[in-house]
């Protein structure tokens, strides 16, 4: 990808194009640059006033604004035990913002929370289910039932 071009490119060609000299199209022969990018800077200023680059912030925008993270620290600090589904609906209630599970659950791993099963709570008191006969027994013996 190119780089882009310079502040005083934009401002020479905006001054005299507003000087009157010539179309957006000559100017851009003139300065070597493409009739679209000409059309482009010059619609960026008459929308915005100025005849500058808007700085760039790269990456996405955040979905939950910071007062809703700070909402959602708060309510895991009073609530250590929500799931997903919870705060789904607390945000949409409260904060106002929709948010889908996958996105909340992405939240959730930028602000450090996790959800309720922990390593320090004791394992379950429920025992997992015995394993069927049929695989509980040994090669050899299977081999005898084979051949009866």
């Amino acid at each position: 990808m190119g780089k882009a071009l310079g502040d005083d490119l934009r401002r020479k060609l905006l001054f005299a194009y507003d000087q009157g000299e010539e179309t957006l199209e000559e100017l851009a022969s003139r300065f070597l640059v493409s009739v679209g990018w000409a059309k482009k800077i010059s619609a960026a200023r008459n929308r915005t006033g100025q005849a500058e680059r808007l700085p760039h912030k790269p990456g996405r925008k955040p979905h939950a604004g910071i007062e809703a993270q700070q909402q959602v620290k708060a309510w895991f600090v009073q609530q250590p035990d929500l799931t997903l589904a919870e705060v789904q609906k607390k945000l949409l209630s409260e904060a106002g913002v929709s948010l889908s599970l996958p996105q909340i659950w992405k939240l959730l791993r930028k602000l450090g929370l996790r959800l309720k099963k922990s390593r320090s709570t004791p394992p379950s008191e429920i025992l997992k289910p015995i394993v069927s006969s049929a695989r509980s027994l040994s090669l050899e013996s299977r081999r005898s039932l084979r051949n009866t």
